[in-house]
């Protein structure tokens, strides 16, 4: 293969391995669900990109190989490798520290060594099949340190990160021990991506506080090691979805009829909420079971009336503190089913696995209400899935304030969820929502998630980018 001009850095690649069944010969690969790869199919395609990723499985040797028209490049780990800097440094130290520390963050040298080593790997894949002044873009957490590291090896690249987790305030981002280096690496970028602008400012505070660099709107000026410098961009870039795909879908017959068969399925309530997450501390699982657990209790909603669907995609399952949480989650459902269920009805449907979109889709027909509880989220892409599925412009959307999505979604009912009686007020004015009222709100929603969509996302960053590149060629703009 040729160098590539557009080069996509990232924890995982786009694909997963699938085992070869029985009695035939090799593996084969299957594209990954994602907006991320939908958002840059296309780009990747004009460009005749690559994109640099783990395969997802520990000790796995692969080869480049091209795959639908994009050049892949694993790097591999091996189990100690995974265990330390993805499930250790990343999930446990990082994670929780940038989700203002839910559940407390541990910091471990070994993790940060192996942080490091294998951020280089990543950075040294990269600058291998990038072709001379190419635009490398580095998506996440998990690899903040390459974009400095991308810098030392090749100057002549331009390089973006795009951050699609919360960043923190400064007064817990200083508890990280390697704060000076991790903040070093993303200004290796000359643009760095957030969800908020409160991000960018949370980054742009550590940045003066920590490292004394000038910061001036959305500009950083670094100092290069031969004594010039540059100015790097930091703002936000707020992240979305593929808005038709997901309406093409809620427009099929099957998936309508799906979500019909889905209320039977419940005993035809009259209501149905919905809650959709990785099984994550940060969502705010447990809130939203409290409080429709005290509505119950309270006498306000019965199990005829209304029934909570909750998906909890099984996430992390190797660290401590997603296994305490499965543990509470599932008593707190046992608790409220077995004080409230009927042999008709059930107060709590609790799913620990994960579904394909098109399900997805019908269960977001199927739901009147839509509870976003997080309470601390980047962005919180499933806001914006419920409503661009509601073509019919019905249903209510509850959107936690800290969710990245409460900047965009103003049509939303906001709510805090740490204040329990507080959101058991907004499930009933949901409940009681009027038609025209619904309707009124589902439309701006839509407006905002349809004009800003997966596609706009990329395409503004990408020309952020570019602009950077064309003052560093001195071409016009």
């Amino acid at each position: 293969m040729s160098l590539a001009e557009f080069v996509v850095v990232a924890n995982r690649l786009p694909v997963d391995r699938v085992p070869a069944a029985d009695g035939e010969a090799g593996d084969s690969w299957r594209r990954s669900p994602g907006g991320l790869v939908t958002a840059l199919e296309p780009v990747m395609r004009d460009a005749d990109g690559a994109w640099v990723g783990w395969p997802g499985q520990a000790d796995l040797e692969a080869e480049p190989f091209e795959f639908e028209g994009t050049h892949l490049v694993p790097v591999s780990l091996s189990a100690e490798e995974v265990e330390n800097y993805y499930e250790g440094f990343s999930n446990d130290t990082i994670w929780p520290l940038y989700h203002d520390v839910i559940s407390e963050p541990r910091y471990r040298r070994v993790w940060w060594d192996a942080y490091v080593a294998v951020n280089r790997r990543f950075a040294e894949a990269a600058a291998s099949v990038s072709a001379e002044g190419a635009t490398v873009w580095v998506q996440d957490y998990q690899l903040q340190l390459v974009p400095a590291m991308l810098r030392a090896a090749r100057p002549d690249l331009t390089i973006g990160y795009f951050h699609h987790i919360p960043f923190p305030a400064y007064g817990l981002y200083s508890q990280l021990p390697w704060r000076r280096q991790v903040l070093e690496g993303l200004l290796g970028a000359d643009v760095i991506g957030f969800q908020r602008v409160q991000d960018a400012s949370n980054f742009a505070r550590a940045v003066r506080r920590q490292l004394r660099i000038e910061t001036k709107s959305s500009g950083i000026v670094v100092a290069e090691a031969d004594g010039s410098t540059r100015t790097a961009l930091a703002k936000a870039f707020p992240i979305s979805i593929d808005a038709s795909s997901y309406a093409e879908l809620a427009a099929r017959p099957d998936i309508r009829a799906r979500a019909r068969e889905i209320r039977e399925g419940l005993g035809n309530p009259k209501k149905v909420f919905l809650g959709v997450d990785r099984l994550d501390y940060t969502k705010g699982i447990r809130h939203r079971l409290k409080a429709f657990g005290e509505l119950l209790d309270d006498g306000r909603l019965t199990v005829q009336d209304a029934t909570l669907v909750q998906v909890a995609s099984p996430s992390r399952e190797r660290v401590g503190a997603y296994m305490q949480l499965r543990d509470e989650i599932e008593q707190a459902v046992g608790r409220i089913n077995g004080d409230h269920d009927t042999v008709g009805h059930t107060a709590i449907r609790y799913l620990h696995q994960t579904y394909p979109r098109e399900e997805m889709v019908a269960l977001f027909l199927a739901a009147d209400v839509m509870l976003v509880t997080a309470l601390r989220d980047g962005m919180n892409l499933v806001a914006k899935e419920y409503v661009a599925s509601r073509s019919d412009n019905r249903g209510v959307l509850l959107l936690s304030e800290f969710a990245g999505a409460a900047d965009e979604l103003g049509s939303a009912i906001r709510i805090n969820p740490h204040d329990i009686d507080g959101l058991k007020d907004a499930m009933m004015r949901a409940v009681e929502m009027p038609a025209a009222e619904q309707g009124r709100r589902m439309r701006a929603l839509r407006r905002k998630v349809v004009e800003n969509d997966i596609a706009r996302w990329s395409e503004s960053f990408l020309r952020a980018l570019d602009g950077v590149r064309r003052a560093k060629e001195g071409t016009p703009q």
